[in-house]
């Protein structure tokens, strides 16, 4: 056989040698693999690295930032009440639960006076400043609700005070003065009519406790009812003119 291929021109190699070769590959064929399988790898480690640098990228951008930041409350909401639009400083409710915009059936609002200032922030009270003496009040509370056609307030100055009241007794500073009867719903009461401002006010005397008054007016569909301690009759002026100014800018559309 060797022979054979030696006639042809074949080299012959040892048979073991050939084995070894297949078993054992020689350095040059590991080399040239490994040469091969790097050149493989770099553009997929290339394309790993682009694409995680993408998604992070993208999830920076698309992270919601609100959460960790507060969002603040609007300067005023608009409330319909009995088909009336209002404005209303957002710290001027007394309740939480009236707190929203849209229609409702009644709000319950409070200024501080005589700044009108509107703020939910609740005085402050200790040990120290705590007595059993009647702390002064401060603010000018307003209800606006729905009226349903009931009887307008101009209507019962005209037709119903007079039925309960006294004589007018003499103006004082341009106040008239009109005390109720007793056994009457309005016992106990005085009803004030002044001009420029306009203001009509109905209330209770003075007892154990401060006289409040009571002043309603109606806008459409709506009924506002201003309360104010009766002390500030004093100034009636300024009382009137403060309800005005209240009134004008809850039904502005800028407030």
């Amino acid at each position: 056989m060797l022979g054979v291929l030696r006639l042809i021109g074949v080299t012959a190699y040892p048979l073991s040698r050939v084995r070894m070769s297949l078993i054992f590959p020689t350095q040059t064929s590991i080399r040239h693999r490994r040469r091969h399988t790097r050149s493989h790898l770099v553009p997929i480690v290339v394309g790993a690295s682009l694409a995680f640098g993408a998604i992070a990228m993208v999830g920076y951008l698309l992270w919601p930032t609100w959460q960790s930041a507060r969002a603040e409350d609007p300067g005023r909401i608009p409330v319909s009440v009995g088909g009336a639009l209002f404005n209303v400083p957002t710290h001027a409710f007394r309740r939480k639960v009236q707190k929203h915009s849209g229609p409702q059936e009644r709000i319950d609002l409070s200024y501080a006076y005589p700044s009108l200032e509107a703020t939910d922030v609740p005085r402050h009270i200790s040990v120290e400043t705590f007595d059993d003496t009647p702390q002064p009040i401060d603010r000018i509370f307003l209800s606006i609700s729905a009226h349903h056609d009931a009887m307008s307030p101009e209507t019962r100055l005209r037709t119903i005070y007079p039925r309960y009241s006294d004589q007018v007794m003499a103006a004082q500073d341009g106040l008239t003065t009109r005390p109720f009867r007793d056994a009457t719903p309005y016992s106990h009461e005085d009803l004030f009519v002044g001009d420029e401002p306009a203001l009509v006010a109905r209330c209770s005397r003075d007892t154990t406790t401060p006289g409040m008054c009571l002043s309603e007016r109606r806008i459409n569909g709506a009924d506002l009812s201003f309360r104010f301690p009766r002390a500030w009759l004093s100034q009636w002026r300024e009382v009137g003119e403060a309800m005005d100014r209240l009134t004008a800018q809850l039904v502005s559309p800028r407030g």
